[in-house]
């Protein structure tokens, strides 16, 4: 049913997905009218902070109505400062994350940004009802008490931190019959980190569009570089829902991320203006060539079954350095991604879900469904994804020079392959 492929020649269809709200608590509640969770609270001002309004010191002597204490700072590029971020960038940081849902020229797309220092306080964590991304005479098919809910460490609609930034941008490209939401490991691991992350519902490439004309639905147009230029264009000028990112982002030091089909985009847009940093998942497609880019990884599996690790090789030959491969051993297609992990309360995975439920098309997709209790542990490959995504994120993006990969083999025994030429 939700797959990420990118050797997938499939036609599109339309989105169809409004037969269910795409929002859920942290329980699969009930959701308010504003598409946010009834139990959430948000100041609603981003110059407005629920501490005892300290101000931040060095010392990280400040603490917030929870307890905790606000952390030390750091610069990054020019004159840019962050908070302190764990030295480990397989590590959580420092902030809690805020999400937004936003719609720009008819595209839904996820804002996961550092959020204001204990704004997160009493809120519920956010999540995304997958019904959502399905035809809507589909998604109608799966009862609330089968719907499997895919809950984000994040919280919706949050302040965001302005006495901090201004942030990095990260554009993430969903896989093919996927979602916005596809890779909540990566995007808030790198949110939480000070990144402002984006990603899009894809028109042609999403999930409801693929199962579309299995459904007798009409085909949908993919413009994949053209999505990601309205997404720019939206934060360069930020207005609206966009506009609480006014002032607070670095449109000259970006990166473009993706997997699978959006694996390939990502190298194939690491050429927009302000990018920096190309990091296919799960892709063969070489990075186009751009002086402007600093830095290219490469991920991949070495059992995935859907774009052959080779492929992800060939891509690595074939792009200019500086760059970076890391080789997953025993990780399958979907292993950058969470869709393999989503469950329903009785256990199930989403196809079981969807083949339940006589989604159309779902029967047709068991055979790439990329997900086996045989693969490495999940938490193993989003630790090796996370450090080495994080790693080169940070190096160029945050202007770090610590060598966060002298130990990197070392760490993990699970890195099958690991090249560099800087």
């Amino acid at each position: 049913m939700l797959l990420a492929l990118s050797t997938v020649a499939l036609a599109c269809s339309d989105d169809g997905g409004e037969g269910a709200d795409d929002e859920v608590g942290e329980s699969a509640g009930e959701s308010s009218d504003d598409g946010t969770d009834d139990t959430t609270e948000t100041t609603g001002d981003d110059d407005e902070t629920t501490s005892d309004d300290a101000e931040t010191s060095d010392d990280a002597e400040t603490t917030t109505d929870t307890g905790e204490p606000e952390p030390a700072t750091e610069p990054g590029c020019e004159d840019a400062e962050f908070y302190a971020v764990p030295e480990d960038p397989a590590e959580r940081g420092p902030w809690a994350v805020g999400a937004k849902t936003v719609v720009i020229d008819g595209l839904t797309t996820e804002i996961w940004y550092p959020a204001q220092w204990g704004s997160e306080a009493g809120a519920d964590l956010k999540g995304y009802d997958l019904r959502a991304f399905l035809p809507e005479s589909e998604a109608a098919k799966i009862p609330d008490e089968k719907a499997p809910p895919q809950v984000c460490d994040c919280y919706d609609d949050l302040p965001i931190d302005a006495a901090h930034g201004p942030y990095p941008v990260v554009v993430f490209v969903h896989g093919t019959a996927s979602w916005r939401s596809q890779s909540l490991s990566q995007v808030t691991h790198w949110a939480s980190r000070g990144f402002v992350v984006v990603s899009s519902d894809h028109p042609g490439l999403m999930l409801g569009d693929i199962l579309g004309p299995l459904c007798g639905l009409p085909g949908s147009q993919q413009d994949l570089s053209g999505d990601t230029d309205a997404v720019l264009a939206a934060l360069a000028a930020p207005s609206g829902d966009w506009a609480f990112l006014d002032g607070l982002i670095d449109m000259e030091r970006m990166a473009v991320s993706g997997h699978s089909a959006g694996g390939s985009a990502a190298a194939n847009q690491a050429d927009k203006p302000g990018m920096r940093v190309s990091i296919p998942m799960a892709s063969g497609q070489p990075v186009v060539a751009n002086p402007a880019i600093e830095s290219s990884l490469f991920l991949g599996g070495n059992a995935d079954g859907v774009v052959p690790y080779s492929s992800t090789q060939s891509g690595y030959a074939g792009t200019a350095a500086p760059k970076r491969l890391v080789g997953i051993e025993n990780a399958g297609h979907l292993a950058f991604s969470d869709i393999c992990e989503i469950e329903n309360d009785e256990g199930q995975d989403i196809l079981e879900v969807a083949v339940e439920a006589d989604v159309c098309g779902a029967s047709l997709a068991g055979f790439l469904f990329d997900c086996s209790d045989a693969f490495v542990a999940p938490e193993i490959a989003t630790a090796i994804i996370n450090h080495s995504s994080t790693a080169v994120l940070e190096e160029v993006l945050k202007c770090q020079d610590d060598d966060a990969f002298a130990e990197f083999e070392a760490s993990y025994p699970d890195v099958a392959e690991f090249l560099q030429e800087l």
